[in-house]
């Protein structure tokens, strides 16, 4: 692991690096799956299932016997624990509703806003090493709340031919409608197109490997919107004297085990907590399942002490971390100085897992930096705002003139005429 002591803000940009992936060819290799999906549908998609999943279900939806197995295969401690946190979800996100309003911006003219939801949305759990039944419910139930028409999921299935049964029970309990054994540029693909068997969606949520990420972005040129960029999984900690060293090393850890390609990174201003800390990492890394994968995210990852809290700020600001963990004795204060991050944890006894599974904010964030400019998964995530308005006649006669005179400053003669042609005969009546 990498320890930088003091850096100098000339040589920042090294610091808030992440992890580089080869991706060289990656563009090439997705846009001719997505080509070939785009034009032979199911045939293409069943070929490349059986090619990267190894499996060849007879059909590619989950059929209703296979979620009864799936629900009798789920302990009862893990319903519970579903419930629980689906209804924190439901409840934080609910509470996210606009409220609409109708403005009177100049005397006869009035605008609002109309919330309606997405109709269709497809959402991506991916498969790889964990059964992400979680990422289930903080997409799933969000577009539930909105009112979404149509939630279609899709996560691969093993070469059984079989989905994970806790991502298929998340999905009931969080009320998806339709349930595919896709992974992968297969499975983003058939939702952005829409294939004999699978749906075409308006906007595609989730996360994934690096082939997903390309491809969610390669079919935004086709119509479909996606809910952000994304990269592999990253936290940043804050830490000082007054931290528990357990504490901390364990929310270090806590997202390098989720691949080789994360990255957690310590800031500080306190240099006596470094060794203790290290010492505090390698005794938790031992007992970890995940162990050898953890072990390569830490070799990318950095423990960072600074000069002042002044440049610890500034420096987590410009890193933009998904997941930002305060346990610094003033935590509150730094808080409220954070400009850029995906969501905060603050103090203590908020471990970045609770925001993971169960506390009711949503854990689909923004990496790689993209906290400058994007928000994590909410309910407007789900939502499209439409405007309104009404102009009466007496409004148009107040606001025309302006209109007029800036549609004739822009040469756009038409646009001047469809209020002139009004203020004609609203005069002559």
């Amino acid at each position: 692991m990498e320890i930088i002591k003091y850096p100098s803000r000339d040589t920042w940009s090294h610091i808030v690096e992440r992890p580089h992936l080869d991706a060289r060819t990656l563009g090439d290799t997705v846009s001719a799956m997505l080509a070939d999906i785009r034009r032979r549908g199911d045939e293409a998609v069943k070929e490349y299932v059986s090619r990267f999943q190894g499996a060849a279900p007879e059909t590619l939806e989950v059929s209703p016997q296979e979620m009864a197995e799936a629900e009798a295969a789920v302990s009862d401690d893990l319903k519970k624990a579903i419930a629980v946190a689906r209804d924190n979800i439901a409840r934080f996100h609910a509470s996210q509703a606009m409220t609409p309003r109708r403005v009177e911006t100049a005397p006869g003219v009035v605008c609002w806003q109309k919330a309606v939801p997405i109709e269709r949305v497809g959402l991506y759990i991916p498969g790889g090493t964990a059964p992400l039944f979680s990422t289930v419910l903080m997409l799933a139930v969000p577009a539930q709340v909105a009112g979404c028409r149509e939630i279609v999921l899709c996560s691969p299935c093993a070469a059984d031919g079989k989905v994970h049964p806790a991502v298929l029970y998340a999905a009931r309990v969080a009320g998806v409608h339709r349930i595919y054994k896709l992974g992968g540029v297969q499975a983003i693909g058939a939702m952005a197109y829409g294939t004999q068997s699978v749906p075409r969606v308006y906007k595609i949520f989730g996360p994934g490997n690096q082939y997903v990420t390309e491809a969610k972005q390669q079919v935004t040129r086709h119509g479909v919107a996606i809910d952000m960029p994304a990269g592999p999984s990253e936290v940043a900690v804050v830490a000082d004297a007054s931290s528990d060293m357990a504490f901390v090393a364990s929310d270090f850890l806590s997202q390098a085990e989720h691949g080789a390609d994360s990255q957690s990174v310590l800031f500080t201003t306190d240099e006596p907590i470094i060794e203790p800390l290290l010492a505090e990492i390698d005794r938790q890394l031992a007992l970890l399942s995940r162990r050898e994968l953890t072990e390569k995210s830490l070799a990318h990852s950095r423990i960072v002490l600074l000069r002042d809290k002044d440049e610890l700020v500034d420096l987590v600001n410009l890193y933009a971390p998904e997941h930002l963990i305060l346990q610094c004795a003033d935590y509150a204060e730094v808080a409220d100085r954070v400009v850029n991050a995906g969501s905060v944890f603050l103090g203590p006894y908020t471990p970045e897992s609770a925001g993971d599974y169960a506390s009711g904010t949503n854990h689909t964030l923004p990496t790689s930096g993209y906290a400058r400019a994007y928000s994590g998964v909410n309910l407007d995530s789900f939502i499209r705002k439409i405007t309104f308005q009404e102009i009466s006649r007496d409004g148009l006669q107040y606001l025309g003139p302006v209109i007029e005179v800036m549609a004739a400053n822009e040469g756009l003669d038409a646009h001047k005429n469809a209020v002139s042609v009004r203020l004609g005969k609203a005069i002559q009546s």
